[in-house]
């Protein structure tokens, strides 16, 4: 039977960016745009603020675009603050590489495992779900999970009961896979009635 565990934000990431007015270098989303409408060209910001300071930057969203291409829906969603649009657009790869920036996702999301049932079972296959593009640690993420330390879980690779065709011991940030065998126990302390952490910090 395969598992389902999903990676989810719970809260918007801070944006890596260094301020120009202090030593600062991250900024929180306000969750607010700025749209400026020129004849028939428009241009949009994302504003973030500075977590040391308070001072205000603007993230590129749109620039010079002509307003008939922009759909609809779009502008009602700038004009409305959307929040949902703020996160979709923090996770884009054209606003961060146009803007320079990255995000730090640290307590900003959680792992829903389903329960701890599954975990006293031989072996486990589990279905690692992203549903948003979180980068974070295989090994921490299942040390965590199953209540083992990272050293239990990279001596399970090491003797073939943790196999996965992606790579456990980096960054992940897309849906993966992996099957867990065990053999007379857990190599930790696990109880059948002791639940899973649902956070984990990578």
């Amino acid at each position: 039977m395969l598992n389902i565990w999903v990676v989810m934000p719970t809260c918007l990431p801070l944006v890596l960016r260094r301020c120009h007015t202090c030593a600062s270098g991250t900024f929180r989303a306000s969750g607010k745009f700025r749209v400026n409408a020129h004849h028939k060209l428009i241009d949009v910001w994302l504003l973030v603020l500075c977590t040391g300071c308070g001072e205000t930057a603007k993230l590129t969203v749109l620039e010079r675009v002509n307003v008939r291409s922009v759909r609809p829906d779009l502008l009602d969603r700038l004009h409305d603050n959307d929040l949902a649009l703020t996160a979709e657009l923090l996770q884009d790869p054209v606003v961060r590489r146009r803007n320079r920036i990255a995000l730090d996702w640290d307590g900003a999301w959680h792992l829903d495992t389903g329960g701890s049932d599954h975990l006293d079972r031989e072996a486990i296959d589990v279905s690692v779900r992203f549903a948003a593009p979180i980068p974070v640690r295989p090994v921490r993420l299942i040390a965590e999970a199953c209540g083992l330390s990272r050293a239990e879980v990279e001596r399970l690779i090491t003797e073939g009961r943790l196999v996965s065709t992606a790579r456990l011991n980096g960054k992940v940030s897309g849906d993966f896979t992996f099957t867990l065998k065990h053999q007379d126990g857990w190599p930790g302390t696990i109880r059948g009635d002791q639940a899973p952490p649902s956070t984990g910090l990578i």
